[in-house]
């Protein structure tokens, strides 16, 4: 496999990794994404100070109002952050 289709597939089985620990294993829940989040994310994460932070995050990934992250809404945060890095290191790349 290439580059990009082993990052591919890492970002699926990382989203199952977790997914399947509780309830309906397609979708995370607030838990399973906090510890996702913490294992796969530390840099992002250690900047997180408080529940309230978290249970936003949660709330802004949840388009659907089901109280769990599904595959799509998982995508768009992943989304979110790698065009973020991207920014950051176009902004930092001559220093």
């Amino acid at each position: 496999m290439t580059d990009l289709e082993n990052c591919l597939a890492t970002v699926i089985e990382v989203f199952h990794k977790y997914s399947e620990k509780e309830g309906d294993k397609h979708k995370l829940k607030k838990t399973e994404l906090k510890e996702l989040l913490t294992h796969e994310l530390p840099s992002l994460t250690e900047h997180v100070k408080d529940q309230a932070t978290m249970d936003s995050l949660m709330e802004s990934l949840d388009a659907d109002s089901d109280s769990e992250c599904d595959f799509q809404e998982f995508m768009t945060f992943v989304t979110m952050v790698t065009i973020c890095c991207h920014e950051f290191f176009e902004h930092h790349e001559d220093e």
